[in-house]
């Protein structure tokens, strides 16, 4: 009723104008505004982060009402790192800003799900049955089994207790170890930025039942592999900070401004320090707009295009001229120097697994972890040597996991990078080759499946009855 009388008495409002007609004040019930007044108030402001399925950390000002999380800001309390690099803060995403939009949503699952078919199923067999009894009676039934896998995509899930979908987690992982093995059993766990006390609850549980824990990267496909297969640890990098130091960075598999939106803005202020950047990605990402030179590889010839760089790499500083710096660098960084054992098959050998000290005379002095160390030649005594760094220096010795030019004894060294010169025999290497197969519209090269090299190698007589026809590369 309000506002009928409102609108008839519009054209009797009181007015006032100022700045010479330039503006007006009425009388209008502006009552309307405290909508969103409400919309911003809070009681408390309290410090969090996003840490489901992100290792930003990013550190976040709640705003928080009567319980109720109702906006967030970033903070900006970041300490300094040094004066010269850039600051830290703001960090934070339009992905975290908008959090509470996801915890409060109502496609939020709160609740255990279940496809209704296998439910179904499940509770029927459980009538007559124990629950490891019951759930082999469901997959050694094609028709029961298929009535729900071939469903898959197609939703039909309904909401179970928790009790039910524990049991059916519980029997179906004992009924699978007791059929097939404990290797069978493959999970993840979320990642420890997420909740510590999850990862390690998940990770434990698998390696108590004997399964294969598969990494967090593995969960949300986004694992740096080159990082672990070179160092041995799973991303322990550089921070993000460190990049404006560079002057020269590449992108590779990785797009910095989504998955590292913090951090991003060192990736693009080192470029205005100068710094140049090459992006290898199929498409036309937002790391690729930054980039000085962007490589667009085909899907799926990462493998290769990587293997075509150290070609010609190797070629280039270590086989046409050998470069002291880059040698050295081999020495101290790779694992080109250790000694890698073949063994025989069909007439030739096969490149089976780095040699340790374990398989030599009295472990070559090494005590502790032997079966961990990797070995090498040294090349001014010719003798095969410890050299530290190896995984087995890790645990149970003090000071030498490091990457100094020294064997475990603590002598000087200087690895050698081949046994060209020094070998016993060249023996024949089968090497397996996948170019020789058009897949995917890829094209071939004209080459057998597996490709015969002769490589320098020496012989050795393994220590404690262990296979002594092997040879070391």
């Amino acid at each position: 009723m309000s506002h009928t009388l409102d609108r008839l008495a519009f054209f009797t409002r009181k007015t006032e104008l100022f700045s010479n007609g330039h503006g007006v004040l009425n009388d209008d019930d502006r009552t309307w505004e405290q909508a969103y007044r409400d919309r911003w108030q809070h009681d408390k402001v309290v410090r969090s982060t996003h840490g489901v399925n992100c290792t930003g950390s990013c550190s976040w000002k709640i705003y928080v009402k009567g319980g109720i999380v109702t906006w967030e800001t970033q903070q900006t309390d970041y300490p300094r790192t040094r004066p010269e690099l850039p600051n830290h803060e703001p960090r934070g995403c339009a992905r975290g800003a908008s959090y509470s939009w996801y915890l409060y949503s109502a496609n939020r699952v709160k609740y255990p799900l279940i496809r209704s078919r296998l439910l179904k199923l499940w509770r029927k067999a459980r009538a007559t049955l124990s629950p490891v009894a019951a759930w082999a009676a469901i997959q050694n039934d094609p028709a029961q089994r298929a009535s729900y896998v071939t469903m898959r995509g197609a939703g039909g899930f309904i909401r179970a207790t928790w009790d039910e979908v524990t049991e059916i987690i519980a029997a179906a992982n004992a009924h699978t170890i007791k059929a097939w093995g404990p290797d069978r059993i493959f999970g993840f766990s979320p990642i420890p930025a997420m909740s510590m006390v999850s990862y390690a609850a998940g990770a434990r549980y698998l390696q108590l039942i004997g399964g294969v824990c598969g990494s967090f990267y593995d969960w949300y496909c986004d694992l740096p592999p080159a990082s672990p297969q070179t160092w041995g640890e799973q991303t322990d990098v550089a921070e993000s900070a460190d990049w404006f130091n560079s002057g020269f960075i590449m992108l590779w598999g990785s797009n910095v401004p989504q998955t590292r939106t913090p951090d991003a803005h060192f990736y693009t202020e080192a470029r205005y320090r100068g710094a140049k950047s090459v992006v290898i990605c199929p498409d036309y990402s937002e790391a690729s707009k930054f980039s000085d030179l962007w490589l667009p590889v085909k899907q799926g010839t990462d493998a290769a295009l990587g293997m075509a760089f150290g070609h010609v790499i190797l070629k280039e500083f270590h086989v046409d001229r050998q470069v002291p710096y880059f040698r050295e660098y081999l020495r101290k960084y790779s694992d080109l120097p250790m000694l890698v054992r073949l063994v025989p098959q069909d007439g030739a050998y096969v490149p089976e697994r780095l040699l340790r000290a374990a398989e030599f005379d009295q472990a070559l002095g090494e005590t502790n972890n032997p079966d961990w160390k990797t070995v090498a030649l040294d090349e001014a005594t010719g003798e095969v040597i410890v050299p530290n760094g190896s995984i087995g220096f890790r645990w149970g010795e003090d000071g030498k996991w490091n990457l100094e030019e020294k064997d475990g004894l603590g002598r000087e060294t200087s690895l050698r990078l081949g046994l060209k010169g020094v070998h016993d025999e060249v023996a024949a290497v089968r090497f397996p080759y996948f170019g020789g197969a058009a897949t995917n519209g890829f094209a071939m090269t004209d080459h057998p499946d597996v490709l015969v090299r002769n490589v320098p190698g020496q012989a050795y007589e393994a220590a404690g009855g262990r296979d002594p026809g092997g040879l070391r590369l």
